[in-house]
Formats: structure tokens, sequence, C-alpha cells
């Protein structure tokens, strides 16, 4: 594949020219390659792993995981040990690849919904390995731990995790989910730590998929320690889960000002949005 990795030449900002990705097929009407049959996915699976045929970078750095192979399920729907077999195959990819001599970073996020891009619908979720730290989880996991008084911006705690509403968000849905004891990556997480974080995954995607009452577009991604040989002792493992969406069916845009000025207007009070995720819980919290 042809890329081209370019720094803008007055803020640094890196930008990818992939432009083989233009020739990308659409996805037909009748068929999907993730299904059990389907091209990416001729075997039967519970969760798998393939490298992306269309790859944002070369060298094998672009990989996708399909959650499960029913095509009508998602996160909120497989359950905490549906989830937990995702993150344990999240902590393995970011293990093997991270290994690479060539790898310094791991990112593994999601796009869900044709509103934040996502061109198939079946689950599933993507990994970026990186031959450098992206300025922004560097920053991040520069200084970044978990609120630790969030008040009535509070969703859920299950053993070590939290969610929490940040306290400044850019879209008008953010969560930040992180372990209250210090973890750096998903690879260092124990089993039990795994699978509190599953149980909380269940139960955030299931009150974001009721929050409008029907499926919620959204994006989520991993913030942990790069995997460089020295330094980020300190880095802190956080996912966050963020949709445009500020009602049901209605998209906030980012506006020309906002990308101008790097300053963002949100439309949602960040402890409304808490109150209203806390009351859609199924039981005793």
């Amino acid at each position: 594949m042809s890329t081209d990795l370019r720094y803008d030449p007055h803020d640094g900002t890196p930008v990818h020219v992939v432009a083989s990705r233009q020739g990308r097929p659409n996805l037909p009407d009748d068929s999907c390659p993730f299904c059990v049959g389907g091209r990416e996915a001729p075997e039967p699976y519970d969760v798998t792993w393939f490298t992306n045929r269309w790859p944002a970078m070369p060298d094998e750095r672009c990989e996708v995981v399909l959650y499960t192979s029913d095509h009508d399920a998602s996160l909120a729907t497989l359950g905490a040990n549906g989830i937990a077999r995702v993150i344990d195959l999240w902590a393995e990819r970011t293990t093997t690849l991270g290994s690479r001599d060539d790898v310094d970073y791991v990112l593994v996020f999601e796009n869900r919904g044709p509103e934040v891009g996502a061109t198939i619908a079946h689950p599933h979720g993507q990994i970026y390995a990186y031959d450098h730290v992206p300025p922004r989880p560097a920053r991040r996991l520069a200084v970044w731990t978990p609120d630790t008084d969030p008040g009535d911006r509070h969703v859920v705690t299950v053993g070590e995790w939290s969610a929490v509403v940040p306290h400044a968000p850019v879209y008008p849905v953010a969560l930040d989910i992180a372990p209250t004891t210090h973890i750096a990556d998903l690879a260092s997480c124990s089993t039990d730590q795994r699978a509190a974080l599953a149980v909380l995954l269940a139960d955030v995607m299931d009150r974001l998929d009721r929050l409008f009452d029907q499926p919620l577009p959204y994006m989520m991604w991993l913030n942990q320690r790069p995997t460089t040989t020295h330094g980020w002792d300190d880095a802190w493992l956080s996912i966050e889960i963020v949709s445009p969406w500020r009602s049901a069916g209605v998209a906030r845009y980012i506006a020309a000002a906002e990308v101008a000025a790097e300053e963002y207007f949100n439309p949602v009070d960040p402890a409304e949005l808490a109150g209203r995720l806390r009351a859609l819980a199924r039981g005793p919290q």
C-alpha cells in the first residue's frame, strides 16, 4: 500500500496521506464479510481478529476484531461473558503487536454506527499499531489520572472500575472508564480485574443504548501504556466513549470556530447526562 506520513509545518499535526484507501470496495447489500462463511470469517467463531485488507498504515499494523459471529449483536447485548472474551483478545493483540520492535503504541478502538463512519454493521472494532506514540495519547498518558471526586458526574462503579462523565467533555455524550487503582495497560489486568471491567462495560453499553431508546452511535478507544522499551511507568489505563448525539437522532456538529480555535461549546451539562445514565440502572448499584 502507499502511505505518506506528513506533519503540518506550522503546528506539527501528523497526517497520514493514504490514497490507496480511496479504492476500498463498498459493502455489498446482500452479504456481510464478517458473518460466518463470509470473506473474513470462513469458519465459525466466538471472537476473532484478522489483518485489515484496506489498512491505514503498512506492514500489518491494522487489524479488525470481530466481537461475535452474531450480526445483530453489539457490545451492549454480548453480556459480561462475551465482553470478557473481547477484552482478552484486545489484551493478547496489544501484547503481540507491542512486542514488535517497530511498534511504540497500540490503539484499540471502535466506531459504531454510520453516523461516526462505520461502514459495516456487524459488531467489530479495530486496532492500529503505531511506530510512534501519537500526540493525543502522549499528552493524556503523561498527566491523566482518574477523577477521584466526580460528585454528580459519577455513573457507576464495579469492583476497581468506575465510569464517570468528564468534567469538560467535547462531545455531548462522553464517559471515562478507568480503574481506581493504578493499572497501565490491559495486559497488566488480573483475571478478576478483566472480569469486573467486562461487567461494567456491559452495564454502561446497555445504558447508552437506552439513553435515547435506540442504538447509540459512538466512538470508543483505549488509552494504555505505550509499548516502548523505557518510560511511561505512570501511564494510567482508561477507556473513552463519546457520541455526537445531543438528543435522539440529532447530532451536535463541531463548528468552524471550534476547529479553528480548539475551544468547544457543549450544549449538554455533564452532571445532567450522568444523572440520566444513573437513572437507567437495571438493578441496585
